[in-house]
């Protein structure tokens, strides 16, 4: 048997010597294997050419079941390789590094996301509005998530106060602005990353031409009149909104986007709450997680959003309660007459 194991070894490495391709040398040691499996099946036990070969038919049967196996398994493999999308191989596009790659392959793992979700997230042009509670979370969960250009708008500046609940902040950076405490920490977390910080208050006058650099809005401020001027320039803008709320154990998200056939944010809450109604953090406490899990909330939908994976929230919103550990989703329909999307197509 180890003779024939040396012929075959001297078949194909004499083959690699003068260039035979390693098709023919395959088909080279396969004619030999079924010589040598011939000769134990014919001639008689006792036979010297016979014991020269291994003396047992058997051997040789199992050794090729194994050879049968492993060519079997290779071709699978193979098979499988050429069937991944050219867009969804680490090779693909020159602008993304390895470091970006290996960072990211849990969502290129994901067959909702892939190779190609991930292009476009990194392609996308995602405005923050609010650095607080929801902010954070949303923030470092978009830059931890590959978003390519991210910007943030917030006129405040980091308090004491502010870090039982928006952990972006730090002890050391209280004082510093909202945005340049949130762009320190997102570039630590994700290098790759860019961010846009706009130190200031978002008012009208500024806000048409800052919605047009971007392609979604993620509201997480807590200033009623701000809601429904993000809500009237992202519907003017064509632009989908992702909103978040949150007051003391509860918080709500939706996707407004009538663009695509859902409603908008006037839609649903067609005037402010009362006075008295819907206190603020500051005036009613808020849980310090509460902000986290809303904000996730709030990031999931956007990285759906953005790469085309499942069903997002739109026409949907989603309720938590923290103290009760409950969930409900209640669903949402666009007012023929609302003043702000009414006549838009969708």
């Amino acid at each position: 048997m180890v003779l024939v194991l040396a012929l075959a070894a001297a078949l194909w490495f004499a083959g690699r010597l003068f260039r035979v391709p390693s098709r023919v040398r395959l088909i080279l040691i396969a004619v030999l294997y079924i010589a040598v499996l011939s000769i134990q099946l014919v001639l008689p036990a006792g036979s010297s050419l016979r014991e020269a070969t291994g003396g047992s038919a058997t051997a040789w049967l199992v050794a090729g079941a194994l050879a049968a196996a492993v060519w079997g398994y290779w071709r699978v493999l193979r098979h499988l390789r050429g069937r991944v999308r050219p867009e969804n191989r680490a090779e693909a596009g020159a602008s993304v590094s390895t470091a970006e790659v290996e960072r990211n392959a849990r969502h290129i793992a994901l067959r909702e996301i892939g190779g190609t979700g991930q292009k476009r997230l990194k392609d996308a042009r995602v405005l923050v509005v609010g650095a607080g509670g929801l902010g954070a979370p949303v923030l470092q969960y978009l830059a931890a998530a590959g978003i390519g250009n991210i910007g943030v708008i917030d006129g405040d500046a980091v308090e004491n106060s502010n870090l039982q609940r928006q952990v972006i902040h730090t002890d050391a950076r209280i004082g510093m602005p909202k945005v340049f405490s949130a762009q320190k920490a997102m570039v630590e977390q994700n290098p790759s990353v860019g961010i846009r910080p706009y130190n200031r208050r978002l008012t009208r006058e500024i806000a048409a031409d800052l919605f047009a650099d971007y392609d979604l809005v993620l509201d997480g401020t807590d200033d009623v009149e701000t809601r429904y001027m993000v809500n009237e320039f992202a519907v003017k803008g064509g632009i989908p909104l992702i909103s978040g709320a949150i007051s003391q154990w509860e918080g709500q998200v939706s996707v407004f986007d009538p663009a695509h056939g859902g409603p908008c944010y006037e839609c649903v809450f067609p005037e402010p709450a009362a006075p008295g109604l819907a206190p603020s953090c500051a005036e009613a406490g808020v849980l310090g997680p509460l902000p986290g899990v809303l904000g996730t909330m709030m990031a999931v939908e956007a990285i759906k959003v953005v790469s085309g994976a499942g069903e997002t929230l739109r026409g949907s919103l989603l309720i938590y309660d923290a103290l009760y550990g409950d969930t409900r989703s209640i669903k949402l329909s666009r007012r023929p007459d609302c003043p702000v999307c009414a006549g838009i197509p969708g």
